[in-house]
């Protein structure tokens, strides 16, 4: 559990320091190419902690290894972990994850900042606050 307590307070260091740095409008970020990279790539290193974070709950509770890393949050909803609707947003935010960090065509700066401060931010909260209910009954 240390280690889950360890990523998670790497998650929450990484929002913070996100949103320290995100514009409040799109124009702005779409001007700046250093905060459009900042942007992206804070996306990946979230995304990348909460997988982690998966993997170690998978581990801790002996449960199924998924095959793929996108069945880490099926595994976790269908073992009452998290919810459905958040284990779908993770989904798609690790699929997005995977277009910026792939560069799979050209990187919609819109959706990237769309999804940086209307999705990732709120679903990775909600994801530790989840969590972390799991962790306290574990105790």
């Amino acid at each position: 559990m240390n280690r889950i307590n360890e990523k998670i307070i790497e998650v929450e260091q990484f929002l913070e320091e996100l949103e320290s740095c995100l514009p409040d409008d799109f124009i702005e970020y779409k001007q700046d190419f250093k905060i459009r990279a900042i942007g992206e790539r804070y996306f990946e290193k979230i995304i990348e902690a909460i997988i982690d974070i998966a993997f170690l709950i998978i581990k801790e509770k002996n449960l199924k290894q998924p095959e793929y890393e996108k069945q880490v949050f099926d595994i976790l909803f269908n073992n009452k972990i998290i919810s459905q609707e958040l284990s779908l947003k993770l989904q798609d935010a690790k699929g997005m994850r995977n277009i910026i960090a792939h560069e799979y065509g050209k990187v919609d700066d819109e959706l990237i900042f769309h999804s940086l401060t209307e999705e990732l931010i709120i679903d990775s909260y909600e994801f530790i606050k989840q969590i972390e209910k799991v962790i306290k009954k574990c105790l």
